[in-house]
């Protein structure tokens, strides 16, 4: 591991995360060139949100050059990533005119003007939603999901959807309707999945906030992969309708098992901006107020918080480069005097917990799926050992489970809650591991259950490495996260700080204020400045 100052230190799945005409701007992109792009660099490219819109405001800049601005920076700079496959720009210039027209009025919304993305995974109206599935490369829904809607009615100016795998499967994004979409940080690396073409363009500068869902870590993964953050909510904070496969006429307020959506940022702050605007209870008829009122941070210092930190589990190993960044974390916290401790009797057990969570996942990905993958999955139950306790017996069993066994693990869910919830009356969160390597090499090789990851020199199953993301899920607590340090290679480490149901608040500040105290994102080397 590089050593670093402290100005340096951070500034550096099986997962279901899943209209009208398209404008003539609207364009799909595959092309993704290895060379880098000469462009001029702009002094707005890396803003905040919360600076960009101060600075529209006193009219430093108007809402169509930030616009032009970052459609200018896609034109160069996308082709080799791939990661805006949808593009609106005729219409984002409009929604950027209409704006500015606002803002000479003296309208002041949240995102007013602020240029955005959004995962293809979200129906946008005009817009193709297609999961990957090449069958539904021309559908279009007939409205926005909910979150969409509530994005634009902020003021957000919509630039187009990013890249996702097929099906939202896997911790990669690739697919055959959109192509790959490379790391900035390394092109020949994944940027996660299923939000990684979300992650991929937050790092490139292409707009300050994005719009993703995670049930694997679809959230959290990208983020880490990509050196930005990211924050999956409490379960059932933030409305699913309209985030759902292609084909229905419309889309139904309906809350799936275990899955969230949320948003994605380069700053903590802007986080919680995002999730104050989408955040709150569905509904259909259209002047309700929906927003929700989360409880106020436990803290706003730091040296406050009481901070549980894991970075091993008892059925993966954490590689040697994400355990190193943890652990120095953990000392950076000691010295600005956070109570920090690496074990408590009060922390349910992961082994058990993992197991719960890969049968219930499974009942999700597979009880959706099409007859034939069910029909694999009980042929594959059925020729499984009786003594057979491997995660990937879990998933299998998982996915032909009978009612009477989801009852009995949703019981099982119901204690973990009670167990976190109690932990959580001593400590205020808990940092862990998001993933338990930095960024891999692309791997599209089939079939993916036969996959592997290597951590340390070793291999171990592809899907196993589920068992972080799931920590946060199976008990449905919200997840902020974070950039904390660089590997020996040069790729982002990142860090997923879970806090206690509905203390959604909580953990966002909490990453806002390492990110205060220590750094927060930076630029992938090749996109700085350009």
């Amino acid at each position: 591991m590089k050593s670093r100052s402290r100005r340096d230190f951070l500034i550096a799945a099986g997962a279901v995360a899943v209209t009208g005409a398209v404008s003539k701007d609207t364009w799909t992109g595959r092309a993704f060139a290895q060379k880098p792009v000469s462009m001029a660099g702009s002094k707005w490219e890396y803003r905040t949100t919360k600076e960009l819109v101060e600075a529209l405001q006193a009219r430093k800049i108007s809402a169509i050059e930030l616009a032009e601005d970052v459609i200018a920076r896609i034109d160069a700079l996308d082709p080799r990533l791939n990661a805006v496959v949808v593009r609106d720009f005729e219409r984002a210039r409009s929604a950027a005119k209409a704006a500015d027209a606002a803002l000479a009025r003296g309208a002041r919304q949240p995102l007013l003007g602020i240029p955005i993305t959004i995962k293809e995974s979200f129906n946008i109206t005009g817009l193709p939603t297609t999961w990957g599935i090449s069958n539904f490369r021309n559908w279009t829904p007939a409205e926005d999901a909910t979150t969409v809607a509530r994005l634009k009615a902020a003021g957000a100016v919509v630039l187009g959807k990013t890249n996702v795998p097929h099906l939202l499967l896997d911790f990669q994004s690739y697919n055959d309707v959109y192509g790959t979409t490379n790391n900035p940080w390394d092109l020949n690396r994944t940027p996660g999945g299923s939000s990684g073409g979300s992650a991929a363009a937050l790092a490139a500068g292409f707009g300050p906030i994005s719009l993703g869902s995670d049930i694997g870590g679809s959230l959290r993964v990208p983020a880490h992969y990509c050196g930005v953050y990211a924050h999956k909510p409490s379960f059932g904070v933030v409305p699913m309708r309209g985030h759902a496969p292609p084909g229905p006429p419309r889309a139904l307020p309906y809350q799936p098992d275990l899955v969230v959506v949320g948003p994605m940022a380069r700053s903590a702050i802007d986080l919680e901006l995002a999730l104050d605007v989408i955040a709150g209870p569905d509904q259909a008829r259209e002047g309700i107020a929906y927003r929700l009122a989360l409880p106020s941070p436990r803290h706003e210092d730091l040296k406050s918080f009481r901070v549980l930190v894991i970075d091993t589990h008892p059925l993966l190993p954490t590689a040697t480069t994400v355990r190193t960044a943890l652990d120095r974390l953990s000392q950076h916290l000691v010295k600005a005097g956070v109570k920090v401790m690496r074990e408590s009797p009060l922390l349910p057990d992961l082994a058990d917990a993992a197991r719960l969570y890969m049968r219930l996942l499974s009942s999700v990905t597979t009880g959706y799926g099409p007859p034939d993958r069910y029909q694999q999955a009980q042929s594959a139950a059925q020729a499984l050992k009786p003594d057979d306790q491997s995660l990937g017996a879990d998933r299998i069993r998982g996915a032909v489970s009978s009612h009477r066994d989801w009852l009995t693990a949703d019981v099982a869910r119901a204690r973990l809650q009670w167990q976190w919830s109690e932990l959580f009356r001593e400590w205020d969160a808990v940092p862990c591991p998001s993933m338990p390597t930095a960024a891999f090499p692309h791997d599209h090789s089939s079939p993916m259950w036969a996959r592997h990851i290597e951590i340390d020199g070793k291999e171990y199953p592809y899907f196993d490495q589920l068992v972080w993301p799931g920590v946060a899920t199976a008990p449905g607590l919200p997840a902020t996260a974070a950039p904390i340090d660089r590997s020996e290679t040069d790729l982002p480490i990142g860090v997923q700080i879970i806090g206690p149901y509905l203390e959604d608040r909580t953990t966002i500040t909490f990453a806002h204020l390492i990110e205060r105290e220590f750094g927060g994102f930076e630029p992938p080397p090749d996109y700085a400045g350009r």
